[in-house]
């Protein structure tokens, strides 16, 4: 596990971010095929796929884009969160190319020509001046925990929430769908990906909401009332992935907490905006995959 204090000047007051951070490949996979970042302004959770030849490269794959592209220390822009997105998708479906060629040169069958490398990304970033840009693919998910209730600030982009969303399956139905593990968004899949994006100010009033960035792993294992008892009692990213871990460990599980802390900031609030439905913000000319 890793945890940290990190100071980010605003420009009206300073952002402290205490920061903890852990990922475990669980009881029963072999290979741990999530990355993760932790890093402000970026903290971010990829859960590859595609076997333990290509899943854990994809998912580095994504991450290394938004380390290399958005960089480290103060603010970023939603620019630069754009390119990163579209170099990450990029890179993603360079692992998977390399990754069917290898296997296509020593007559590997376990990598069929149809198949892909990709990865679910879920992050949130933060934007100039003083904003929260909430980044989605997959079914990671990115939760608020303002001390009395869990928020899940993602949808998840999967076969399961299309069919909860239709009304043919119910929440607790999905748990045990046999597709439950079909997701109809990441990157790597097409040369182009449309994010989800949703904007969150930080001048909130009252206390500062604790971010969750997770994998499913996480949730397979803990539902909802769960994480909000382990994070009501102060649990960090290391504890959180513990009890994951205790309760089945059945994929690989990552964690990011992140406990804002907010120093002079304007107690006036501005209400959330959804990036992707504002002309000249959107950070893909695309269309998402049906599946």
């Amino acid at each position: 596990m890793t945890e940290s204090v990190q100071r980010i000047a605003l420009p009206a007051g300073e952002l402290v971010l205490r920061v903890s951070a852990a990922t475990d490949r669980g009881t029963v996979r072999a290979v741990n095929e999530d990355s993760l970042l932790a890093e402000a302004p970026v903290f971010a959770v990829a859960d590859g796929m595609g076997g333990h030849a290509a899943g854990d490269r994809a998912s580095r794959a994504a991450i290394e884009a938004l380390r290399a592209l958005i960089g480290s220390g103060g603010p970023s822009d939603p620019g630069s969160v754009r390119d990163a997105v579209r170099v990450a998708n990029a890179d993603v479906r360079a692992v998977g190319d390399d990754v069917r060629a290898g296997a296509e040169s020593v007559g590997a069958e376990t990598i069929g020509a149809g198949s892909i490398a990709g990865t679910t990304l879920s992050a949130v970033i933060l934007v100039e001046p003083a904003s929260w840009l909430l980044v989605n693919v997959g079914d990671s998910r990115v939760y608020g925990w303002d001390g009395a209730a869990l928020h899940q600030l993602t949808t998840d982009h999967s076969l399961v929430q299309e069919l909860q969303d239709a009304g043919v399956i119910t929440a607790e139905q999905a748990e045990f769908h046999p597709d439950r593990n079909v997701v109809t968004r990441a990157l790597g899949a097409h040369d182009s990906v449309l994010p989800d994006v949703r904007v969150l100010d930080l001048r909130l009033p009252g206390p500062a909401p604790v971010l969750l960035i997770c994998s499913d792993g996480l949730t397979k294992e803990l539902d909802d009332r769960g994480i909000a008892q382990l994070l009501d009692q102060g649990a960090d990213a290391d504890g959180l992935v513990a009890a994951a871990v205790a309760a089945g460990g059945r994929d690989n599980v990552t964690a990011v907490v992140v406990r804002p802390e907010f120093v002079g900031l304007a107690d006036s609030p501005i209400d959330e905006q959804t990036l992707d439905r504002t002309p000249g913000n959107e950070l893909e000319d695309t269309r998402p995959r049906r599946p």
